[in-house]
């Protein structure tokens, strides 16, 4: 499972709250986390300011109150846990596996539960609503499908094919 961790494990940036207009970036590494701002002035003594960097490893992070206060501020309480449970070794492998891994374990579950695993993350409502996995879906779940309506499925788009075809609500093994 540790291959499926890449140096970098979480990357986040974005304009600080009003009313300055700073620019943040978080960097969550296997090793350290690394906090970047951008003074944004129209002040003259602040123009050309390089970038400050901070670098911390998870451990001095974890301890590191200011910098949480800063985090959380800039970016949210949600964003600040998530890098606290990175720092504390806490990864999520689901989030991290290759789409086509994870496609094919959503193969498993009922339609009803993509639904439901289409409202976690935005990852996952991408996955659930991609064409590789509307297509997956007609070819190994419809009896009907034959491969002269792959054309036409290829055409109107997968997804439309089901729902035009082979969705029926009184049917139980597709929901």
């Amino acid at each position: 499972m540790a291959s499926l961790l890449g140096e970098q494990l979480f990357e986040i940036s974005s304009q600080g709250p009003p009313p300055p207009k700073d620019f943040f970036q978080l960097v969550n590494t296997k090793n350290e986390v690394i906090w970047r701002s951008w003074r944004i002035s129209l002040q003259l003594n602040c123009r050309g300011a390089p970038p400050k960097e901070l670098r911390t490893s998870h451990l001095e992070f974890l301890h590191h109150k200011v910098l949480q206060q800063q985090i959380g501020t800039v970016f949210g309480q949600r964003i600040l846990e998530y890098t606290i449970s990175l720092c504390q070794g806490k990864f999520d492998y689901l989030e991290r596996l290759p789409d086509n891994m994870m496609l094919c374990i959503m193969s498993y579950l009922k339609l009803k539960e993509t639904t439901l695993l289409a409202q976690v993350s935005h990852r996952f409502r991408k996955l659930c609503n991609s064409e590789k996995f509307w297509e997956h879906t007609v070819r190994n779940r419809c009896d009907g499908f034959t491969s002269d309506m792959e054309g036409i499925a290829n055409a109107m788009g997968w997804r439309k094919t089901f729902f035009t075809f082979f969705h029926s609500s009184g049917r139980k093994e597709q929901q």
